[in-house]
């Protein structure tokens, strides 16, 4: 049976299936009679659906309406009641469904129809998701709320991909960045994310790989620094690909490597062939994958 499957099964028999046996921690709140609309702001994790919290997995099952991102897997999403009204509302590179305040405009108005919204984010809402802004709407509206943290893209993927964030040997901190900012801003803080025997994420950075690369090596990091691209983390679809700062980009390239795809440097990366275990995922050709 698909994992989505598995769970599916497991959850209904943990709370009694779809609209009975649901757990007062999730039951909709009244008011003289009617439903008092909610949001749950909710991590999705990073794609595996089983590396949902238990939480999310009830939340999601007992929603009315799912307002949904773009980096939320099909096996999430198959954990939802079939009568469920699904939104999309995903922001892709150059191309945005809706405008960030039309979203928060939206989950005020599903929540004052007395819906119990899930918004469905990938990772967690709190890192690179936006939930801060949407949860001042929220608040400024008097909608009730909650936040279900969820694993974040950078945790969940360099444990799939067997690249510890931190290692006594060789990285003492990890510092996360977005590589995807407001027009306008200037550029991220390269001195703080080349500093050495430190691990750096880079969240949405595909796009800009080889200028990355560069920035790192401008500002310090050797050029021979381990770096690795994994593609679709944490399912049956993600590739590693791992090389250096100076080499991975022309290596992206011959690959093919399109986001979803998370940016890992630092000298853990040296881990990954050791250290690979996760036999779902798709090898990348020796030739290209290796240093």
């Amino acid at each position: 049976m698909p994992a989505a499957g598995a769970l599916r099964v497991f959850l209904d028999q943990l709370v009694g299936g779809h609209g009975s046996g649901l757990p007062d921690a999730v039951r909709p709140a009244t008011s003289g009679g009617a439903p008092v609309g909610r949001v749950a702001l909710v991590g999705a994790g990073p794609g595996d659906p089983e590396l949902l919290t238990l939480r999310a997995a009830r939340l999601i099952a007992h929603a009315d309406t799912l307002v949904v991102d773009h980096l939320v897997s099909d096996g999430v999403l198959e954990l939802a009641n079939p009568a469920a009204d699904v939104i999309y509302v995903g922001k892709e590179a150059g191309h945005h469904t809706l405008p960030q305040e039309d979203i928060n405009q939206l989950l005020v108005r599903l929540a004052r129809e007395g819906r119990q919204v899930v918004r469905l984010k990938g990772g967690d809402p709190f890192i690179f998701g936006r939930g801060g802004e949407e949860l001042e709407e929220l608040l400024e509206a008097g909608i009730p709320f909650e936040v279900v943290p969820g694993i974040t893209a950078a945790c969940g993927v360099a444990a799939y991909a067997g690249i510890p964030l931190t290692h006594r040997d060789h990285a003492q901190s990890v510092v996360f960045a977005t590589g995807h900012r407001r027009a306008g801003e200037s550029s991220l803080d390269w001195v703080a994310l080349a500093r050495p025997r430190q691990t750096a994420v880079i969240y949405m950075g595909v796009g800009m790989l080889l200028s990355h690369c560069g920035a790192l090596i401008a500002h310090g990091r050797d050029r021979d620094t381990p770096a690795a691209l994994v593609e679709n983390g944490t399912t049956a679809r993600q590739r590693v690909l791992v090389g250096t700062l100076a080499t991975l980009p022309d290596k992206a390239t011959l690959a093919g490597i399109h986001p979803p795809a998370l940016l890992i440097v630092g000298e853990v990366v040296s881990l990954a062939d050791k250290l690979n275990w996760f036999a779902g995922a798709t090898p990348v050709e020796t030739a290209i994958a290796n240093p």
